[in-house]
């Protein structure tokens, strides 16, 4: 099963280094939407997962909207710490957006 990952204002070029992996991995396509807390040539990047980079699909959008205008009618999760909904209980489908917001 496939998901498209997306990054909102992602702050940590090691957590998206991470994710960028984990997106190849599973055969899934990664979303970042800016402004980004580092330059996507960040060293911190790199080392967490850079070297994939070139091998994943990746999509950037200027700002959210963007995002949403190429988007419509995509089913969305979007997942939060603040929820009492637990990740575990939703119906995963291929080629959802799982939405995460930046770190802070």
């Amino acid at each position: 099963m496939a998901f498209n990952i997306v990054l909102i204002e992602p702050e940590i070029p090691m957590n998206t280094g991470n994710i960028g992996r984990l997106t190849l991995a599973s055969g899934s396509i990664l979303h970042l939407v800016k402004p980004f807390g580092f330059e996507i040539d960040d060293a911190r990047l790199k080392r967490a997962g850079l070297d994939y980079w070139q091998h994943l699909t990746l999509h950037i959008y200027e700002n959210l909207e963007e995002f949403y205008s190429k988007n419509k009618g995509a089913k969305m999760i979007y997942f939060s710490s603040h929820t009492s909904k637990s990740y575990l209980d939703i119906a995963y489908e291929d080629n959802q957006f799982l939405i995460f917001g930046k770190e802070s």
